[in-house]
């Protein structure tokens, strides 16, 4: 069997982070998807939330640098979750375990760049966690490839995509 979720979103709230009894983290928030489609001639917008827990490590770097409204890519797990509320009622819903996050949005000297932080279950926290640093690459001159001929703007075709027609 296969379970293996991927999800771009923004989270919806602040991470709560606790910590088990022997010292684990343990952070969960929500994390809001939509998707874009027309139905009917009309253009309409479905909006998803899910609720993701990050354990050891990934919980403690998503506690310190993702707020409310941080953009992030989760790769996990889907995992169900019963239990019986104060009325007696059964209840029941799904989550996602995170395993693997990228933070999408740009912050600092990381310039446009995604940081991505394994979910190190069973992990001794590190104390210290440093920031990726960005380091710029010297551009590079471009040289034309000799006996070819660079197309004319009108030799181009035009590609009318809306955007609602990306799949991403």
């Amino acid at each position: 069997m296969y379970n293996k979720v991927i999800l771009v979103g923004n989270l919806t709230r602040d991470i709560e982070l606790k910590y088990s009894q022997g010292g684990m983290g343990i952070a969960t928030s929500s994390i809001a998807t939509s998707r874009k489609f027309t139905s009917n001639g009309e253009k309409k917008e479905e909006v998803c939330f899910i609720d993701i827990t990050f354990f050891a490590r990934s919980a403690e770097i998503a506690n310190q640098y993702l707020r409310k409204g941080s953009k992030i890519l989760v790769e996990g797990r889907l995992n169900f979750d019963q239990w019986v509320d104060q009325n007696g009622q059964k209840r029941s819903k799904h989550s996602v375990v995170v395993e693997t996050m990228q933070m999408l949005d740009s912050k600092g000297g990381n310039q446009g760049g995604a940081d991505e932080y394994p979910a190190q279950q069973g992990q001794p926290a590190q104390q210290d966690y440093q920031q990726p640093s960005y380091q710029p690459q010297k551009p590079q001159s471009y040289q034309k490839p000799s006996g070819q001929q660079m197309p004319n703007s009108s030799s181009i075709p035009v590609i009318d995509i809306d955007e609602d027609e990306i799949p991403f």
